[in-house]
């Protein structure tokens, strides 16, 4: 049996006309909600509101963070027993939306781009469809 191992992430859950906000970093060739890991000692709002802002150049308003949930899945292009454990938030921010140096595209994608993304985002997918938050 493969021994799991866990990679602890973090996500940034933004909806607007019922599609969600996705990156492609630079020399990626998936998208992915944005967000990412975090650093040694950050709470959940540190680490989101840091990746938020290194990836989309906005300020996240930390007393606006609210928990959309956490899923888990095979990490995309990690070897068989590697988890993401993606721990989603949506909150409101400051700015405008724009990729940032490490970020080479942002889209919105509906429903119908699921078989596209990463196995935990299409877990998200499926929830935000459910939940009637994306069409």
């Amino acid at each position: 049996m493969t021994e799991k191992t866990f990679i602890d992430k973090l996500a940034f859950i933004y909806l607007k006309d019922q599609q969600i906000l996705m990156t492609l970093s630079k020399g990626k060739d998936t998208y992915y909600i944005p967000g990412g890991k975090r650093e040694e000692n950050e709470t959940d709002q540190q680490a989101l509101a840091r990746e938020v802002e290194e990836e989309l150049t906005v300020k996240v308003l930390p007393s606006t963070m609210k928990h959309y949930g956490t899923f888990e899945a095979q990490a995309h292009g990690k070897p068989e027993g590697t988890i993401v454990r993606m721990t989603c938030y949506t909150a409101d921010f400051e700015g405008t939306l724009k990729p940032s140096s490490e970020i080479q595209d942002l889209a919105y994608y509906t429903y119908a781009q699921r078989d596209i993304v990463g196995p935990v985002d299409q877990i998200i997918f499926d929830d935000l469809k459910a939940k009637g938050f994306i069409e």
